[in-house]
């Protein structure tokens, strides 16, 4: 079965200008016919396959998604970083930065978050109240098991929203994270709601503590759900 470059940007999620370079720059198998790009499905879900890329929709939508290793939000934030003194105006370019480092991705996987993040709705944004959001990509991508991050933003002036917070508290806190699939995604989001609201994460990051004990309030979040004290 081959497809047509329309059809193949519209599974990945992608501009066709990103397929094109994908075949000039990072060896995506095509055909040339008639002035027209075609791809054999099977060579490209292989190619896809090896970069730990995953089409969300239409052709080469996969039938399983990747879960969260282990669900660990520590060792994600030890990727993603805890970003100090942001200003409201440098924080997609920061979330940029934060997915070009993204752990386990690859160019294309990288390009394809970068794009999404550049556009004006592709981020939800997700306030909670407190001061604090969960921005995160408005529609998950399958990106692959160990393509994960968590990143905290503190900001030196509240963030502007379209709509006010829940409390009407300023957003100047933002945890900003990135899943390796939908399902995760979604497992992701309550993990990081419980240890905000009820694991004793938010007081640290709040008050823009150090590095360390935001950290050490993230893992006692995190072995206090284990332990079934309190289900996050």
């Amino acid at each position: 079965m081959y497809l047509n470059i329309i059809q193949l940007a519209e599974s990945f999620g992608v501009e066709e200008n990103v397929v094109e370079g994908w075949v000039r720059n990072e060896g995506l198998p095509a055909i040339e016919d008639r002035n027209r790009l075609l791809f054999d499905r099977n060579q490209v879900v292989d190619w896809a396959a090896a970069r730990g890329l995953a089409a969300k929709a239409g052709f080469l939508a996969a039938g399983t998604s990747a879960k969260l290793a282990a669900c660990r939000l520590e060792p994600l934030l030890r990727a993603g970083g805890i970003w100090r003194d942001v200003s409201a105006a440098a924080v997609r370019e920061v979330m940029e930065t934060i997915v070009s480092r993204l752990p386990g991705a690859t160019p294309p996987v990288r390009q394809l978050l970068a794009q999404r993040l550049r556009h004006p709705e592709g981020i939800s944004w997700a306030a909670v109240g407190s001061g604090l959001a969960l921005p995160h990509l408005r529609t998950p991508v399958a990106l692959g098991r160990e393509a994960g991050t968590f990143a905290i933003l503190l900001l030196r002036e509240p963030l502007q929203f379209n709509e006010p917070a829940p409390d009407d508290v300023p957003i100047t806190r933002l945890l900003f994270f990135v899943a390796p699939s939908p399902r995760a995604h979604l497992e992701l989001l309550s993990l990081l709601s419980g240890a905000l609201l009820r694991g004793g994460l938010q007081k640290p990051v709040v008050d823009g503590a150090g590095d360390e004990e935001i950290f050490a309030a993230l893992i006692a979040a995190e072995t206090k759900a284990a332990r079934g004290k309190e289900p996050l």
